[in-house]
């Protein structure tokens, strides 16, 4: 059996199992609905909210307030990893950087980021703003520490052995302390994209924002529209999912994966 077909069988695999889990959740969830225990206008059935989303897609509301989500999420997260990963690079090689940079990452991480809204809404105001400077705070930190932490992790004989190769710094950088680090940086990725996309929906709730599908939420609240609201979070739900399987999962199996740097599970 080649190595592509093992992939596409473990690619499968793991889609079944997915699809098998989610299918699970969601037989749960309809026996709850319609065993009475909650009024229905609190937790509608899967219909009701399949419909609902359906008609939001239909007319594009749900695909705009997902397009301004994702935008502030993106260019917030992209802010994020240009300070974060050649920070952590320095922090990593370098331990004058490491020293100053440390203590104030230690002490500024376990600050929830929503905690900061009220004060960036009175320092910037309302709007994209505010949302896109909580994505950058609640995404450097993840990168930070996990790119700090991958390039300490690299194997010292690995730098030795290119140096006594001739290597010099730019080759050992892209040759050696890039791929040992990389399982790392792309872990931090995985952690500041998770974290920016809970931190922007609770910013577009307590900024007040006119778009996003955090708004959606709150104002659905405002109405008991509950059936909005479960449309909305099935889209955070979806968004989130797609990276995680797809855009996270192919990167590493284009670089981490490719290099043998990490093994793939079995499943």
């Amino acid at each position: 059996m080649s190595a592509a077909t093992k992939a596409a069988m473990q690619r499968a695999t793991s889609a079944y199992h997915a699809g098998l889990t989610l299918l699970l959740v969601a037989a749960c969830y309809e026996a709850v609905a319609r065993s009475g225990v909650f009024p229905a206008a609190l937790l509608p059935t899967l219909p009701k909210i399949a419909g609902t989303l359906w008609a939001l897609l239909l007319d594009g509301t749900m695909l705009e307030h997902a397009g301004f989500t994702m935008y502030r999420v993106l260019f917030g997260l992209a802010i994020a990893i240009a300070v974060a990963l050649p920070l952590g690079i320095l922090m990593g090689r370098f331990r004058t950087v490491e020293n100053f940079c440390l203590p104030l990452a230690s002490a500024l991480m376990p600050i929830p980021s929503l905690a900061w809204v009220p004060v960036f809404i009175l320092w910037f105001g309302l709007g994209n703003s505010v949302a896109i400077l909580i994505v950058v705070y609640a995404a450097l930190f993840p990168m930070l520490l996990n790119t700090w932490s991958g390039v300490r992790a690299v194997n010292p004989l690995w730098l030795r052995a290119a140096g006594a190769m001739g290597a010099d710094e730019r080759a050992l950088f892209w040759k050696v302390i890039i791929p040992g680090a990389s399982a790392f940086i792309i872990t931090g990725v995985r952690q500041a994209f998770l974290r920016a996309w809970i931190a922007v929906v609770g910013a577009e709730m307590l900024a007040a924002s006119d778009w996003g599908l955090g708004w959606v939420i709150f104002d659905a609240k405002e109405f008991l529209n509950t059936d909005v609201m479960m449309a909305a979070l099935a889209v955070i739900g979806a968004i989130g999912f797609v990276f995680e399987r797809l855009v996270f999962g192919s990167l590493e199996r284009a670089t981490v994966m490719r290099w043998g740097m990490v093994r793939a599970s079995k499943r």
